[in-house]
C-alpha cells in the first residue's frame, strides 16, 4: 500500500506542475493582453518588463491551483481507467477511498499553500503590481498619448497626436491646446512631427516640434475683430513641468490601505474599523433627521392651531415645505454616502472570503477530478481537458455573478463568494458515489437515452 501510494504522489506531482505553470500562462496572457496599448512599443525597459510579469504572475497563484489540481486528477485518473489500472486494485480489493486517501491529503495541502499564498505573498504582488501600472501610466506620460485622444493629465495642456510610432517618442500631426493662461485656449500648436522625451531627472517632458506654427489670440477689449497672430517654425522645444506626477515615486503608499492588498488579520481589523465607522455615522445622521422632522412636524403643528390670516398659513406651510425638500434631499445624499460605506465594507468582506474559497476550491476540485476521471476512463488532453475545463467555467462564471451580486448588496459576501462552492462541494460527493459503483461514461449516457424515451411515451 506504501508504493502505492508514492505511485500515485509521483505520478501527481509532474503533470500538476506542467498544467500549473500553463495555468499561470494562460491567465498571464489574458493580463497582458488587457494592457497590452501601456506596455508594447512604449518604451519600457527589460527589467521592467519581467519585473510587472513577475508580480503579475504571482497574483495568478491561487487561481491558477485549483485549475492544476483539477486538470491534474481528471488526466491521472482517466489514464489509469484507460489502462485498466482502477480495475486491478479494485480487483485486489483496494476500495476507491483508500485509492483516493494519498492524493487527498495533497489537495488539502495545496489548499493551504493557497490560502498562505494569498494571505503573505498576494498582497505584496497586488501592491506592487498596482504601483507599477500606476507609475507606467502617470510617471511617464509619453506611454498615455494615443493617437486621435486628447491627453490632459499634463496639468494645462491638451495633447493630441494623430499618429504614434512604435518607439512611443516619434509624433506626427500634433495639435497642443495650452489652457495656462486666464483666456484658456488663446494659444494653439500644431506640428506636423515631433519627439517626446523625458529629462534625466525625470521632472520634465521634453517636447521637440518640428515644421509646424503657433497661434496667439490678442486680448483687446476694445477691438471686435479678435485680433490674433501666428508665429511658424522649423524646431521649437516645449519643456512641460511634471512635478504633479512626483507623488509616483513614493505610489506604493497610496494602494496600502487598500482591501486587496490587505492579510486576514488586517482585514478583519479594517472591516471592524470601518463597522464602527458606519455604525457612528449612521447613528449621527439618524439623530440629526429625527430632531429635524420632530421641529418641523412641531412648528407646522403650532402654525396649524393657530388662528392666523390665510396669507400668513400659507407663508408657513411653505416654509416647512422648503425644510422637508431639503431634509430629504440631504437624507438621499447621506443613504448613498451610507451605501458607498457599505460596499466597501462588502468589498474587504468578498476579499476575505476569496482567500479562503480559492483554497477551498482546490479539495474541491480535487474530489471532482478524480472520480470524474474514473468515469470518464480516458487519459491524455482531449476529452478529460474538455470536461475539467468545462467545469472550472461553470464555476467562474458562477463565482463572478455571486462576487457582482454581493458588490452589488443585493447578497452576502458569504453566499456571493461560496455560492461556486457550495454548488460543486454536492456534486463531488455524487461523483465519488458513482464511482463507488463503478458507473461509466457509457453508463450515464445509457440512462440519458432511457429518460429520452420515457419522456416520449409519456408525451
Amino acid at each position: 500500500m506504501y508504493r502505492l501510494h508514492i505511485y500515485l504522489i509521483k505520478s501527481f506531482i509532474k503533470p500538476f506542475v506542467v498544467t500549473f505553470f500553463t495555468s499561470i500562462f494562460i491567465l498571464l496572457m489574458q493580463f497582458l493582453w488587457k494592457y497590452i496599448d501601456d506596455l508594447v512599443g512604449k518604451g519600457l525597459e527589460f527589467n521592467q518588463i519581467a519585473e510587472l510579469i513577475f508580480y503579475a504572475s504571482a497574483r495568478f497563484v491561487p487561481l491558477a491551483l485549483p485549475i492544476a489540481t483539477l486538470l491534474t486528477s481528471v488526466m491521472i485518473f482517466g489514464k489509469m481507467g484507460e489502462n485498466y489500472e482502477l480495475i486491478a486494485l479494485k480487483a485486489a480489493g483496494i476500495s476507491s477511498f483508500r485509492l483516493l486517501f494519498p492524493l487527498t491529503v495533497i489537495a488539502i495541502l495545496i489548499g493551504i499553500c493557497s490560502f498562505v499564498f494569498s494571505n503573505n505573498i498576494m498582497p505584496i504582488a497586488n501592491m506592487k503590481s498596482a504601483s507599477m501600472m500606476y507609475d507606467i501610466q502617470k510617471k511617464k506620460p509619453a506611454l498615455n498619448i494615443k493617437e486621435g485622444i486628447f491627453y490632459n493629465d499634463i496639468e494645462g495642456y491638451s495633447i493630441k497626436v494623430a499618429k504614434k510610432s512604435f518607439d512611443g517618442k516619434t509624433l506626427e500631426d500634433i495639435i497642443i491646446y495650452d489652457h495656462t493662461s486666464s483666456m484658456e485656449n488663446d494659444k494653439v500648436i500644431v506640428a506636423k512631427k515631433g519627439e517626446m522625451n523625458l529629462t534625466k531627472d525625470e521632472k520634465f517632458l521634453e517636447l521637440k516640434l518640428f515644421d509646424g506654427h503657433s497661434y496667439y489670440e490678442v486680448n483687446e477689449k476694445n477691438n471686435k475683430n479678435n485680433p490674433h497672430r501666428i508665429t511658424r517654425f522649423k524646431t521649437q522645444l516645449i519643456r512641460f513641468d511634471l512635478s504633479s506626477f512626483s507623488i509616483m515615486k513614493n505610489s506604493e503608499k497610496l494602494y496600502k490601505g487598500h482591501y486587496a492588498m490587505l492579510n486576514v488579520i488586517q482585514l478583519r481589523n479594517a472591516i471592524d474599523s470601518l463597522k464602527n465607522n458606519y455604525n457612528n455615522i449612521y447613528n449621527k445622521y439618524n439623530d440629526y433627521y429625527l430632531s429635524n422632522y420632530n421641529k418641523i412636524s412641531n412648528d407646522t403643528t403650532l402654525v396649524l392651531q393657530e388662528k392666523n390670516s390665510k396669507i400668513k398659513y400659507e407663508k408657513q406651510k411653505n416654509i416647512a415645505l422648503n425644510k422637508l425638500k431639503k431634509l430629504k434631499s440631504r437624507i438621499k445624499s447621506n443613504n448613498d454616502n451610507l451605501r458607498y460605506k457599505k460596499i466597501i465594507i462588502e468589498k474587504h468582506k468578498i476579499e476575505l472570503h476569496r482567500k479562503i474559497s480559492l483554497a477551498y476550491a482546490c479539495f474541491v476540485f480535487f474530489l471532482i477530478g478524480a472520480p470524474l476521471g474514473s468515469i470518464i476512463r480516458k487519459g491524455g488532453l482531449g476529452i478529460p481537458v474538455l470536461i475539467a475545463v468545462m467545469f472550472f467555467i461553470f464555476y467562474h462564471i458562477v463565482s463572478m455573478i455571486g462576487e457582482r451580486a454581493a458588490q452589488a448588496l443585493t447578497t452576502s459576501s458569504f453566499e456571493g463568494m461560496w455560492l461556486a462552492n457550495i454548488i460543486l462541494t454536492p456534486v463531488s460527493f455524487i461523483l465519488i458515489y458513482m464511482v463507488t459503483q463503478d458507473t461509466r461514461l457509457i453508463s450515464l449516457y445509457n440512462y440519458y437515452l432511457k429518460l429520452i424515451n420515457y419522456t416520449k411515451k409519456s408525451n
